[in-house]
């Protein structure tokens, strides 16, 4: 079973360790609380037996109201604690991840349906480990020893009965965990398979309504629907019969010290105060363990996800260290040396002893069949992927052994256009001005016209996924937009991926015009002649043969 606190979450949520130590204050105070509550009962129903009169009781009601409300008070500050301390790790843990994804933007070990599942519902899961968990599992390891203690001041026999039976309740909670975190994990196995399963039928619902296989998908997203819900079922049995467990086990406890308390005052050996005042704690002592078992499956889920967000920031670290200075590309030549690089669980390198230069204002092409690994290598020069050898240098700077400080800022001297270029919704010029708010309509009017998108009106629509736009409409906005970050950013390299796919010849000339004119360094993907006709030099990359 997973420790009760994983240590991550107070080295990377910082907001963690302050509400430790608040619930910690809240621990000893109901603690005391509990005490006092404790003695006034005992005081006061003593003293009704003994006197055979109910004087006084108005001023033991009056303290025990106060010892009533004080605890309110704590239990308030416990959940208002909680929420602002979960709403802060939540916010941190989702930048961290993101921030993680964006470092590796190509790593393909998690989906995006998975990572808008583990943001989202996943994480909003630590609700349940902030608010009930955490401050049940700090209760549960100051109340009971404090009124342990204050047990064996009266009694020693009844401390020894609590301490042989308190253990009891953490190894069944044990047990329990271990089958509940394994069940756990299954569930949310399924629940990301389910997510995958639906994104991926609704990104191919087209293709699959063509070829009329759309209803035959009903089954297959049935069966992961239901096991979904076997899996949902299967958590919540295991919670209510833990919870069973614990409860009778502790039923059992507090019934052996009654057992034997009231034995011994009814022979006389114990005085009705002191009984009380242990009957009354007994269940207290009991009560804070017995409920960290059955909160434990509340938190759970939200301890699934946050390994799983965890496994994925720690992925996606980058070397720490200082900032070096990046020269620009528009003064110094890039040099990538002997670059190979091989995917995990690869047989053989996606691109193999790559070498080229590119000149200050130059235009470089790299050609080469689909598959040969051209896109391999501009994400290594983007810092997306570290190789295993070979070296990028920028001047005097090595990017394959830089920072992650070093590396961000040698992405912002890039502008970079995709072969699939990512758009917000909103207007086109909205997506023109994306990086580079400042941008007036006159500019992003300009920006569009030279890069062959005269057609495009700059109050045009565009929805998810760049929907109302054509695939060729799509790179002129995004070329524009890298334009605007070449002319108004001072990026000082231009990666085009394919940006002319689906042009015809006049525009392809055009977009050609434009990067020419721009004075950025160019490295261009490309398999059309007229872009490798019009190249200061071409690159061939192929990949080496299994």
């Amino acid at each position: 079973m997973a420790a009760p606190l994983d240590p991550r979450l107070v080295r990377r949520a910082r907001a963690t360790l302050p509400f430790l130590v608040a619930l910690c204050v809240v621990g000893v105070g109901t603690a005391l609380l509990i005490l006092a509550q404790a003695w006034l009962l005992a005081e006061s129903i003593s003293s009704v037996f003994d006197t055979h009169t109910t004087t006084g009781l108005a001023r033991w009601a009056g303290l025990l109201a106060a010892v009533f409300a004080g605890r309110a008070l704590l239990a308030w500050a416990q959940e208002s604690l909680a929420h602002r301390a979960c709403a802060a790790v939540k916010s941190q843990l989702r930048r961290d991840v993101l921030a993680a994804r964006l470092a590796r933007p190509t790593d393909a070990r998690t989906s995006s349906s998975t990572l808008i599942t583990l943001v989202t519902t996943g994480l909003d899961a630590l609700d349940g480990y902030y608010s009930k968990y955490l401050p049940q599992l700090v209760l549960a390891s100051i109340v009971p020893v404090v009124l342990a203690i204050a047990i064996g001041l009266q009694d020693v026999r009844s401390l020894v009965i609590v301490i042989i039976t308190v253990p009891l309740i953490p190894v069944f909670m044990a047990l329990i965990g271990w089958r509940t975190e394994a069940a756990m994990k299954r569930r949310w196995q399924t629940q990301s398979r389910l997510a995958n399963h639906f994104a991926d039928l609704v990104a191919g619902l087209p293709t699959l309504q063509v070829f009329g296989r759309a209803r035959a998908q009903l089954a297959g997203l049935k069966r992961t629907e239901d096991a979904s819900r076997a899996g949902t079922m299967g958590t919540l049995r295991i919670a209510f019969l833990s919870s069973f467990a614990l409860e009778l086990l502790a039923t059992l406890s507090v019934a052996l010290m009654a057992v034997t308390i009231g034995f011994r005052v009814d022979a006389g050996s114990m005085d009705l105060r002191t009984s009380l005042f242990i009957l009354i704690l007994a269940p207290e002592v009991y009560l804070p363990l017995r409920q960290v078992g059955t909160l434990y499956h509340d938190a759970a889920d939200g301890m699934a996800a946050a390994e799983e967000a965890f496994s994925l920031i720690e992925h996606g670290q980058l070397t720490a260290g200082h900032a070096q200075t990046v020269p620009s590309a528009r003064t110094s030549p890039l040099v990538v040396d002997e670059l190979t690089y091989t995917y995990p669980d690869a047989q053989t390198p996606a691109v193999d002893g790559v070498s080229l230069r590119i000149e200050p204002g130059e235009l470089v092409a790299l050609a080469g069949h689909s598959g040969g690994g051209k896109t391999t290598a501009m994400n290594c020069l983007l810092g997306f992927l570290a190789p295993q050898a070979g070296s990028i240098r920028i001047g005097d700077v090595d990017l394959c052994q830089a920072s992650a400080a070093t590396l961000q800022a040698w992405r912002e001297q890039i502008a970079y256009v995709p072969q699939t270029p990512g758009l917000i919704h909103g207007t086109v010029a909205d997506n023109v001005r994306l990086g580079h708010a400042e941008l007036s309509d006159a500019q992003a009017r300009e920006l569009l016209d030279r890069c062959g998108g005269q057609s495009l009106a700059l109050a045009k629509q565009v929805s998810d996924d760049a929907e109302g736009l054509s695939a060729g409409e799509r790179r002129r906005v995004a070329l524009a937009r890298a334009l605007a970050r070449v002319e108004l950013g001072g990026a000082g390299l231009l990666v085009l991926d394919e940006p002319t796919a689906g042009l015809d010849a006049d525009t392809e000339q055009t977009v050609l015009d434009a990067v020419r004119a721009s004075g950025a360094s160019v490295l261009v993907v490309s398999h059309r002649p007229q872009v490798l006709d019009q190249a200061d030099r071409v690159v061939a990359v192929t990949k080496v043969a299994a």
